[in-house]
């Protein structure tokens, strides 16, 4: 954990499929295959919880899970961290998200587990922006988001969103209006869905072999 990940530092929710071949990344099977397409999974997040512990501590973050919640990834990666397990409730992924960010009891931040450009300083930076505006978001290239966080949930944000869509982050900055929210973006994103994404993933650093 990073030197400034101490008092204060964000509470953080994750969303995460369990890593079943043919159930996660099923727009990458063409190119890696199903068991290929769960093991990028795997790594990315894996990324992500690298980049959540060096941002805050570990009693702050919990693995929200779905498809297997007692898949054995996520039991070692609780027992390995510290972090909590949770299973996401039923519902559209609006719903799952502020009932997620509800439970973090506070200001807080949720993210996915597939922006391989997640760092702890964009973590930091969402975070310092609550201080100012009631929401913030990493916008992603393909019209959806990779991270919202709020001061406080409110359900209106996440409703009649068409979520997978091109038009997710512009109508969440529609909701937010409608709330008088004012909406932070600190950052443009990228996330790994499509067989064209795997080209510039290979070229990070993070994800070399």
């Amino acid at each position: 954990m990073s030197a400034d990940a101490g008092a204060g530092s964000p509470r953080l929710a994750i969303l995460a499929k369990a890593p079943l071949p043919g159930r996660v990344k099923t727009r990458l099977i063409p190119a890696l295959g199903a068991a290929g397409a769960a093991a990028l999974h795997v790594r990315l997040l894996r990324h992500t919880l690298a980049m959540a512990l060096a941002a805050t501590r570990p009693e702050r973050i919990t693995l929200w899970t779905a498809l297997d919640p007692a898949h054995p990834l996520f039991l070692a990666l609780a027992e390995d961290h510290g972090i909590r397990l949770a299973a996401q409730p039923e519902g559209d992924l609006g719903a799952r998200m502020h009932h997620a960010l509800v439970v973090l009891g506070g200001p807080g931040l949720l993210v996915g587990s597939d922006c391989p450009v997640l760092t702890p300083a964009l973590l930091g930076q969402c975070q310092a922006a609550l201080e100012t505006a009631e929401a913030v978001c990493l916008p992603a290239e393909d019209g959806g988001y990779a991270l919202v966080g709020v001061r406080e949930s409110h359900l209106e944000l996440f409703r009649g969103i068409d979520w997978g869509g091109p038009r997710v982050m512009a109508q969440t900055r529609q909701r937010a209006r409608a709330l008088g929210w004012r909406l932070a973006c600190p950052a443009e994103v990228w996330d790994v869905d499509r067989p064209e994404d795997l080209g510039r993933l290979a070229a990070l650093d993070a994800f070399t072999d």
